[in-house]
């Protein structure tokens, strides 16, 4: 089973919004707050340069892989990554749309797609940006392990790294922390699975009254040849963003 890692600039108040500046969906008020009134610390990234080594996919929901597949092929700082099979969950992306110079891209239709994903053999899948996507993750108790890299600011409003779903407590265990001199902490969460499966439970708002709607995620089965997900046999969890239920398209790679 692989590992699911979603991976962040967060501060304190939970804000993973525009954390670069540089990307022009990145138009928060306080874009590049990782860069600015900050002392430079490299072994506060330590981590980041560890992810790239250890990582044996990235995984993008649709924003951040259109604010991120311009840039990152032709980026040093990303050059590790560059022939990693890439994965983007969305329900509105094209064929069409992917580039053709960033390794192999599959488009994932749904959170079944990603639960036979991480049932398959393999290295740890890492999670960059994607803050609508990672929320959806977490909720569904798919992400296994956090990497935070946690700054000393507050920013007031922006996309937040949890959503508001009334959820079960869900434990974690630390497996790495460090204060540096600059005020950025680094923590590293494993995710403490219940035994016998995962079950999603999203909550929404209809007509003023709260519905509650639970999905248990489908059993593994594992990727076709090509390495498209095989089709999901039941209702896809996560109720919208980025779930599509059992008639959604078959996802397909877009090889280099």
């Amino acid at each position: 089973m692989r590992t699911l890692i979603y991976t962040a600039f967060v501060s304190l108040d939970g804000v993973v919004d525009s954390p670069g500046g540089g990307a022009p969906s990145e138009n928060h008020r306080s874009g590049g707050w990782v860069f600015k009134d900050l002392e430079f610390r490299p072994e506060a990234y330590e981590i980041k340069g560890r992810e790239a080594e250890e990582a044996a996919a990235l995984m993008f929901g649709r924003t951040s892989y259109q604010a991120f597949s311009p840039l990152w092929p032709d980026m040093e700082d990303f050059a590790s990554v560059k022939d990693l099979p890439k994965y983007v969950v969305s329900t509105t992306l094209d064929e069409g749309d992917l580039v053709d110079n960033w390794g192999e891209i599959t488009i994932l239709r749904s959170l079944d797609y990603v639960a036979r994903l991480k049932e398959t053999d393999g290295g740890p899948i890492v999670v960059h940006g994607s803050a609508t996507l990672a929320r959806t993750l977490s909720d569904a108790s798919l992400i296994d392990r956090y990497h935070l890299l946690v700054f000393p600011v507050l920013l007031g409003a922006g996309k937040r790294m949890f959503s508001d779903t009334d959820r079960a407590k869900q434990m974690l265990t630390v497996v790495e922390s460090q204060t540096y001199a600059n005020g950025i902490t680094k923590l590293v969460y494993d995710v403490v699975h219940r035994a016998g499966g995962r079950r999603c439970v999203a909550v929404e708002r209809r007509r003023g009254r709260r519905v509650r709607h639970r999905y248990d995620l489908p059993a593994a089965t594992s990727l076709v040849a090509g390495g498209a997900v095989s089709r999901p046999t039941g209702s896809a969890c996560g109720g919208g963003s980025c779930a599509e239920g059992p008639g959604s398209a078959r996802p397909r790679p877009r090889r280099a």
